[in-house]
């Protein structure tokens, strides 16, 4: 390569890297950081590759967040920043509580969490939680992250399994020397003033349903300020003596407040019903306080609370029903202790020996609505002193009855509000252990093999539940010694330790009968990851090995990787027998492992260099094979860039990537969960479909005499699945596609303009075919392998006891996705006396996102859509730009983001039809300033959100939403403040 372009490239990039830095921009990666390799020379590894390169050139998109990004919107949790890139997409993080899985994680391309791959300095992360193989960003340090790059597309070929949407790599300050510390205080401001669509507004609607049911309904404060979050860090980093070795140590802590959903007038209550494009209304549960008794046929009565509160009326479906959206987490609390140390020392010329040692302490609570009795029981006895007369006599109990202490049918649901919330405690306890020896072989070969060892400890505490089987005893209640009410249990010795649950009196329930009925449900698990790996490179120049037109050779890389994960987690008996009243199913340890041995090689070929046309032209190409227990795959690679000049270059490549299935999606035991279908049940009264005829509705369990009946209708709107693991599961495959052009023209230095094309399409997708896709598929499509996976209990029910839909882990049919990245950088813009601006600008325009599930189901594009099987929104456009002021005031920088988010129309399941409910296009305007006082002391303030922005609300976001919206995706919690110091010793 020609000398000279070599070296203008380098300092162009140091010159653009640094200003976009100082901005605090997300910058596109063209090469990434240097590492200086044994002969000073300047080279670099690109993500996505493991070739040394020493121009400016990647093949594949990478997009760049700094450090300085983190400090700019003010986030201390990682996943707040990389998910505000427009190639992300929602997924777990604090603001997820129904579903929560304890970590949190990221989503490239909308293609799942699971086939992201995140890195730490290029080496893997181990499994996130017992749900997920997603890495979870709670084990990285933000204080000691030097950048993230993103690389979205396959790279299997280049790191293995799982990186078929992409790679997300967090790269960690090195050879830091001196001591650091910092500090942080954040916190929500909001003020509920929500109105809505149409003429009565929600806020009215809730103060309406608060005048006749205010014990359930209620208006928060005009202004509240909640979410508080405090960090605190120490950086501490020294170099040898003869500068061949450093050490850098760290130690974070982070703590944050809940923020609970009534405390937003959009989420005090939980939407449902209304005039779609006119008015929302608020929903409920017949599962309510203080109780629903029915026998589904005759009866359906609450407690009256007027009186002596020890009698029945009628149950009213709007002023007793239980407004279960409260209580909720709209953010959970947690608390995060870390600390570490990354080193290395240079032995010799030929072996640089290095490690990392990570550590870190995560707590985190996810709470929903109080449980209680779901309809647990199905008699009760006539003789029970619990209750009324009156309340005997609506029950059906005559003098006869009562006298013999027969019972008669009665469900009960009532909520256990005296209890609290129903509760996961998480408690994740992650080392990570990294040694590792590199060096040069020659002058041209050089080497590194490492070791890698990660152990995530996770445990967790399902709380204040009730058991199951101590319910129906603590209802089964006669007349004891002295009168007094007392369990059948404790008189006949079966249960001597039971307590009457009195649900019949107003005030009835004793916290003895809390202590008798709750108990944690404790499940421990183990997650353990080894990583061996090993690598030569080499460049082939000075063999002569090159093109007689270019100036370099090929470049190699050949090496072999061995991983093993093994995961094993372990249940109580209450989780694993379904015990517990209101889990949605039992939940049962799982221990499996999976090992591969990869074999893998990268070649970079320039073909012509420094000609007419022609500053560069060249090839990459990279393959590994990968051999598994019980199968073996291939990836691989082709890439080619071209620049004719060298303001301009053009790129494309192929991928081949693979996923494996993980140790959850083969080994996961089978059991229920719960889900919440938009259709309903298409045989009950309430979701009555004409297109499943009475004969499908019998065919599939359902009695004749119960078609069309309520009572087939969940009362809490769940239903119950089975779901599990799969052993016969085989790897997904993935071709990537991507074309674009890189503009760095010389007669305006500083800009930088980017634009790529990209199309990724996953064949034989592992994943579930889905219960809600099941009922469609086999009521509206008549598709009897989807029938044959609904099963009824005796009462044709989908929602207790036996019923459920089948949905386990399978090889269904494809997802893809395609459209164009842009992204665009000026720095440097001079503005005389008042200083210099910079801008940025992020954007992604989304063609399609198409999911075909298999037989039975159309394939569906979620573009533009959300709700259903699309879940969070998919905008058509969407972007983050930002402009940046260097004020002509000493170490004052001043910046101003605008985060676009595209509109989005709420689907229907069947064929996805429109509705009429939608998002509109929103605009979230960022402010931040920074002052650095001096050489070793810095202040930062900042403002998310200036214009505190309603999120945009649905009654129909279902379990990947939260709080009537997705929190994942729009500032839901109002605007967020943060202020933050810096102090270099």
């Amino acid at each position: 390569m020609n000398p000279q372009y070599e070296v203008a490239s380098a300092v162009r990039r140091a010159l653009l890297i640094s200003a976009v830095s100082a901005a605090g921009f997300t910058a596109p990666v063209m090469a990434q950081d240097a590492d200086e390799s044994a002969d000073g020379l300047d080279t670099v590894v690109v993500t996505g590759s493991r070739i040394r390169q020493p121009n400016l050139t990647t093949t594949s998109p990478v997009t760049q967040v700094t450090a300085e990004d983190i400090a700019t919107q003010g986030v201390t949790r990682i996943e707040d920043l990389v998910n505000q890139l427009p190639q992300a997409f929602a997924s777990q993080n604090a603001t997820v509580s129904n579903g929560a899985t304890g970590a949190a994680t990221l989503d490239l391309r909308d293609l799942g969490e699971q086939r992201t791959l995140v890195l730490i300095d290029g080496r893997r992360m181990p499994y996130g939680s017992t749900q997920s193989s997603a890495a979870d960003l709670n084990q990285i340090p933000g204080s000691l992250i030097e950048r993230v790059e993103v690389l979205t597309g396959g790279a299997s070929a280049v790191y293995g399994s799982d990186a078929i949407a992409g790679v997300v790599n967090f790269i960690m300050k090195k050879d830091f020397e001196g001591v650091e510390v910092g500090a942080s205080y954040s916190f929500y401001q909001h003020k509920n003033d929500f109105g809505g669509p149409g003429a009565v507004k929600l806020r009215d609607v809730i103060a309406g349903r608060a005048a006749t049911n205010p014990s359930q309904f209620a208006l928060p404060d005009s202004n509240v300020s909640d979410g508080y979050g405090t960090e605190a860090y120490a950086l501490m980093g020294v170099s040898s003596g003869d500068g061949r070795g450093n050490i850098t140590a760290y130690a974070t802590y982070l703590d944050h407040e809940e923020v609970l959903q009534r405390d937003r007038d959009f989420s005090a209550c939980s939407l449902a019903g209304g005039t779609p494009t006119v008015s929302f209304g608020c929903g409920g549960s017949g599962t309510a306080v203080p109780g629903t008794f029915t026998d589904f046929a005759t009866f359906n009565f609450t407690v009256d609370s007027a009186g002596a509160g020890n009698t029945f009326r009628n149950f009213n479906g709007t002023l007793d029903q239980y407004n279960f959206g409260p209580i909720n987490h709209y953010m959970r609390p947690d608390r995060r202790y870390s600390l570490g140390a990354l080193g290395h020392y240079e032995i010799s010329e030929n072996a640089d020996v290095y490690t990392q040692l990570m550590f870190t302490d995560y707590r985190s609570v996810a709470q929903i609505a109080p449980g209680g009795a779901f309809f647990d029981t199905s008699t009760v006895n006539c003789d029970n002193p619990l209750l009324s007369a009156q309340q005997l006599a609506g029950i059906g109990c005559s003098a006869a009855l009562i006298a013999a202490g027969d019972s008669v049918p009665l469900f009960i649901g009532r909520r256990n509000v005296e209890g609290g919330g129903r509760q996961q405690d998480f408690h994740n306890v992650t080392f990570r252990g990294v040694l590792g020896v590199r060096g040069d072989i020659s002058s041209n070969w050089n080497y590194d093999a490492s070791a890698q060892f990660s152990r995530l400890t996770a445990d967790q505490q399902t709380l204040n539940y009730f058991v199951i089987e101590r319910i129906a005893r603590a209802i089964d209640v006669i007349s004891g010694p002295g009168g007094a009410p007392t369990c059948r249990s404790v008189i006949d010795g079966s249960d001597p330790n039971c307590v009457p649950y009195n649900v019949f009196q107003i005030g009835g329930v004793t916290q003895a009968a809390l202590d008798y009925l709750q108990a944690p449900g404790i499940q421990s698990a183990i997650i353990d990851q080894e990583v061996f790996t090993a690598s030569v490179s080499g460049d082939l120049t000075d063999a002569g090995i090159k093109m007689p037109t270019a100036n370099s050779g090929l470049q190699v890389v050949f090496g072999a990787e061995y991983r093993q994960d093994k995961l094993k987690n372990e249940t109580d008996s209450l989780l694993s027998t379904a015990s517990l009243s209101g889990t949605g199913g039992a939940t049962i340890g799982i221990t499996g492992a999976t090992r591969v041995t990869d074999i893998f090689m990268e070649a970079a070929m320039p073909l012509v260099e420094d000609k007419a046309f022609a500053k560069h032209l060249g090839l990459e190409v990279a393959y590994r094979y990968s051999d598994y227990d019980a199968v073996s795959t291939d990836t691989y690679k082709f890439a080619a860039d071209w620049a004719p000049v060298e303001d301009v270059r053009f790129r494309a490549s192929y991928q081949r990537a693979v996923r494996a299935a993980n140790v959850i999606e083969l080994f996961t035991a089978q059991g229920f969960n719960l889900f919440d279908p938009t259709i309903g049940d298409p045989c009950g009264l309430q979701d009555r479909d004409a297109r499943a005829t009475a004969a499908e509705c019998i065919a599939t369990g359902v009695p004749a005499a119960l078609v069309g009946g309520v009572g087939l209708d969940s009362p809490a709107g769940q239903f119950q699945f089975l779901q599990g693991g799969n052993p016969d599961l085989k790897p997904e495959e993935s071709d990537t596609f991507t074309v674009g052009l890189v503009l760095t023209p010389q007669f305006a230095p500083g800009l930088s303009v980017t634009i790529d094309y990209f199309d990724i399409k996953v064949d034989g997708l592992i994943d579930t075919f889905g219960a809600e896709n099941t009922l469609a598929a086999c009521y509206f499509e008549d598709d009897a392998a989807a029938c044959s996976r609904i099963n009824r209990n005796a009462l044709g029910q989908l929602w207790l006891g036996s019923g459920n839909v089948v949905d386990l882990n399978i090889n269904i049919g494809s997802k893809s996705t395609s459209g164009v990245d842009l992204q665009v950088n000026y720095t440097g813009l001079d503005i005389g006396s008042m200083g210099s601006l910079t801008f940025s600008l992020q954007g992604t325009y989304l063609n399609d996102i198409i999911t075909e599930p298999g037989p039975g189901i159309d394939a569906y594009d979620c573009v533009g859509f959300f709700a259903g099987e699309c879940g969070t929104p998919a905008f058509k456009w969407r972007h983050m730009a930002r402009v940046g002021w260097k004020t002509p005031w000493e170490g004052v920088d001043l910046s101003l983001a605008w985060r676009y988010f595209g509109k989005a129309e709420q689907i229907g399941v069947t064929n996805l039809a429109k509705i009429d409910r939608s998002f509109s296009a929103e605009n979230y305007f960022d402010l931040f300033g920074s002052w650095t006082i001096n050489d070793k002391a810095s202040v930062r303030l900042g403002v998310n959100n200036v214009l505190d922005n309603d999120p945009q609300i649905n009654n129909l976001v279902g379990t990947t939403g939260n709080g009537n919206t997705y929190p994942q995706t729009y500032d839901a919690l109002g605007r967020y403040i943060f202020a933050g110091v810096k102090y270099n010793f």
